[in-house]
Parts: C-alpha cells; structure tokens; sequence
C-alpha cells in the first residue's frame, strides 16, 4: 500500500516537470499610473508583484498617455521572457494570493483565459503593501502567456503552480 501512494506521489511529480518545462512563454505586467497617483509607490507596488529576488533586474518602458480629458496618463510595461523568472513571478503570485482569491479564480476562470492567456489584475494599494489580491478597479495588469492554448491544459499547468485550488484529495 505504502509503494502505491509514493508512486502516485511520484507520476505526479514527473507529471509537473513535464508541465512546468517550458510552460510560461512570457509574463507582460503593466500599470496605469494617473496624475493624482504617486509615480514611486505604484512603482514599489509593481516591484511588490514580483519576487524580490528579481525586482530590481526587472526594467518597466514608460509611456506617456492622454486621457479621455487630456489628463496625463504614464503606462509602465514589462515582459519578463526569461523562463526561470517569468516561473519564478508565477509562483509568487500564487503563493501570495489568498484561498479565497484561487477559489474565485477557478469559479470565473473562463473569464481570465483566452487563447493561451491569463489574464489577472492585482490590487495596487494592497501590492504596495506587499499584499497580492484579485481586483478589477484600477490594477496592476498580469498577462501570462503559455506555450499551450487548451484550457483543460492551462487549468493543470495552473493547479501545479498553485494558482488554482487542486480540488482532488489524495
């Protein structure tokens, strides 16, 4: 009895390898920052977003917008191509993120995915905080894009990085 659950314990283990090689083609994270906003903290919250081992090597393009009124506008975006970090941002994100907000995740998934993409949007004022939690206000933007662009493949790529709740027991 004992062999067959460290094998199954095993083929899981070679089944994530197999999943998580290569699985993340890019992450792009993007921000708006308006005219009433501070330019430093929605910076420390972008950086907040991502592992601390990897936040300053992370460089942001910046755009200067118009808005609707012609209020100034600053996008900031990243792509993080590099594998070992773009894997790395992942599970942070998804160790950061409550049981709550995977639960939610899971429940609107179909919402967040389309043709390979997540797409995820963080609170700012939490991020800045060092807190990561799902908002749909004025958010930090994530665009994770995979090598793979079946859903049912994406949804198993995500419960192994454990952004989505693994709803089996073993």
């Amino acid at each position: 009895m004992r062999i067959s659950k460290w094998k199954r314990k095993l083929d899981r283990l070679d089944r994530m390898v197999i999943l998580l090689k290569s699985s993340i083609a890019y992450i792009d994270i993007s921000c708006f920052v308006h005219a009433t906003e501070d330019l430093e903290k929605v910076m420390k919250a972008m950086k907040n977003a991502v592992p601390t081992d990897y936040a300053e090597s992370i460089s942001f393009v910046k755009s200067n917008l118009k808005g609707e009124y012609g209020n100034p506008i600053i996008l900031f975006k990243s792509r993080i191509e590099d594998k070992t970090i773009a894997e790395s941002v992942l599970r942070h994100v998804s160790s950061q993120l409550s049981t709550l907000d995977k639960e939610k995740l899971l429940q609107d998934l179909d919402l967040h995915l389309e043709k390979g993409n997540l797409y995820i949007r963080l609170d700012k004022q939490a991020a800045l905080r060092g807190d990561l939690r799902l908002w749909t206000g004025d958010p930090l933007h994530l665009r994770i894009r995979f090598r793979k662009s079946k859903n049912e493949e994406l949804m198993e790529i995500l419960k192994d990085f454990g952004l989505l709740p693994n709803l089996h027991t073993s």
